[in-house]
């Protein structure tokens, strides 16, 4: 049976969306990702063109609020907020907390903004695969 795992930042637009669309593409075969947010905000389109440039397509993937996974299980609460408040999540087995930089405060051009989009995509993906992909 895989192992759930819901990934929660602020808005679920960027960082928790990379994390549920790299777990699911790379170790789908173990783990179920879900992602959401504290106060959901719209999808980013550098965020889904970094993971395009990966091969992982998450342009289907919507912004979802905290409380639509209310009551269920999950094996894993990754929260991956920076700072401010991570939430409290009862239902998991186990919560990960792992700090990564929020993508909307990214500024600059977009060659700029996608250049720091793909270190925290970079960043967020070696993370899983360290702490995921090695364990069983």
């Amino acid at each position: 049976m895989k192992k759930r795992v819901l990934f929660v930042c602020t808005h679920n637009a960027a960082r928790s969306q990379m994390a549920e669309g790299y777990l699911n593409a790379r170790y789908g075969d173990r783990y179920q990702g879900f992602s959401a947010g504290t106060k959901p905000g719209r999808l980013n389109p550098y965020a889904v063109s970094a993971m395009a440039e990966i091969g992982i397509d998450i342009s289907g993937h919507r912004a979802k609020d905290i409380s639509e996974f209310d009551g269920e299980e999950m094996d894993y609460l990754v929260a991956i907020c920076e700072g401010g408040l991570c939430p409290v999540f009862p239902w998991a087995k186990e919560e990960i907390h792992r700090e990564f930089p929020d993508p909307s405060r990214l500024s600059g051009t977009e060659e700029e903004i996608m250049a720091g989009i793909r270190r925290i995509r970079d960043d967020i993906t070696a993370w899983i695969h360290s702490t995921f992909g090695a364990s069983g």
